[in-house]
């Protein structure tokens, strides 16, 4: 038996990895030579611009695999394990639309693709500054790498049932995230995560090039305002949440993964003001390049309690090996 749209997803992840992979590496390449001087058997600039155009492409493959999940869920395929588990014919359409990430393979899906809408918005404004934003765009390349990586080989959202026998019904939505909240509530959350990766890029970026002044924080600037500010609205909708439908004595008694989500809030809440004293006064331009790139870290940290099952809650997930590699890529962002 055939199953067209669970296999057009599988192959759209492995072309946005393909692709991903492509912009990583020749826009590495491109940047080492035109840093050094060094020649090459194409023009370092034309191949920074191929480089540029894969990233693009690379949220169109990305966008390919989130549409065949939702139609998966919208057209009730319980071939698919991930539909079965997180969906059934009773749902309402909203919350058969937040199917996508109310699963640990889903969530993650969400994760790839809003990082791939960031990476398409910043590749398009690259003429404010073609070279840092060359240099952010493979950085953030490297950052996709990893997460269609996970979903490829880890936590492939398009598995099919074992056995393959599809059953009549799936198993439903989990009723305590049946909540109007709940739709919003996580895509928000997750804009806040994934939006701080650009900064971080920028700031790397920057470092890598030892560009001189201020101009990646002026850059950068609406980018974190904007991402900051879909952060403060997911941790209020869910604080709200864990407060209406869990009930655990009151705002500060949060379900422990919307107090996960308030580190890398309170780090870049610092980031914000202390940018304003660089760009005034020229001073901790040390200290907020470290701020950006604690603030990133502690927005994967957040993911990887609610992947890996270390922590008890309600949208944390079962114990899995996916928190290896969460942790081996913290380990890779510290010592970069």
């Amino acid at each position: 038996m055939s199953h067209p749209m669970p296999s057009f997803g599988s192959f759209a992840l492995l072309l946005g990895l393909a692709l991903c992979v492509y912009t990583l590496f020749s826009g590495g390449l491109a940047l080492w030579a035109m840093a050094n001087g060094r020649p090459l058997a194409i023009d370092p600039a034309r191949l920074r611009e191929t480089s540029r155009r894969a990233g693009l492409m690379s949220f169109v493959a990305v966008s390919c695999a989130a549409f065949a999940l939702i139609y998966a869920a919208f057209t009730n395929d319980y071939s698919v394990d991930y539909v079965l588990h997180h969906s059934n014919r009773a749902l309402v359409w909203y919350y058969k639309f937040s199917a996508l990430w109310s699963g640990q393979e889903g969530s993650l899906l969400l994760w790839a693709w809003l990082l791939s809408a960031y990476g398409f918005v910043l590749r398009l404004r690259h003429k404010t500054d073609i070279t840092l934003t060359a240099y952010a765009s493979t950085i953030l390349a490297g950052i996709q790498i990893f997460f269609l990586m996970l979903l490829v080989f880890a936590a492939p959202p398009f598995a099919l049932v074992p056995g393959g026998v599809a059953p009549a019904d799936g198993f439903g939505l989990n009723p305590l995230l049946q909540y109007p909240e709940m739709v919003i509530h996580p895509p928000m959350l997750y804009l806040g995560y994934v939006g701080f990766s650009v900064p971080f890029a920028f700031a790397l970026g920057a470092l890598m090039m030892r560009y001189p002044g201020e101009k990646w924080i002026h850059i950068t600037r609406r980018w974190t305002m904007v991402t900051w500010l879909f952060l403060t609205c997911g941790i209020c909708l869910g604080m709200h949440w864990a407060y209406a439908v869990l009930g655990w004595g009151g705002y500060w008694g949060w379900d422990p993964v919307e107090n996960a989500s308030l580190m890398p809030w309170l780090a870049g809440t610092a980031f914000l003001h202390s940018v304003m004293m660089q760009e005034k006064r020229g001073m901790m331009k040390g200290w907020n390049v470290w701020l950006i790139f604690i603030t990133f870290m502690l927005s994967i940290l957040g993911t990887l309690l609610t992947r890996s099952g270390l922590v008890s809650s309600v949208h944390a997930f079962a114990q899995s090996s996916i928190g290896n590699w969460f942790v081996a890529f913290l380990v890779i962002v510290f010592a970069v």
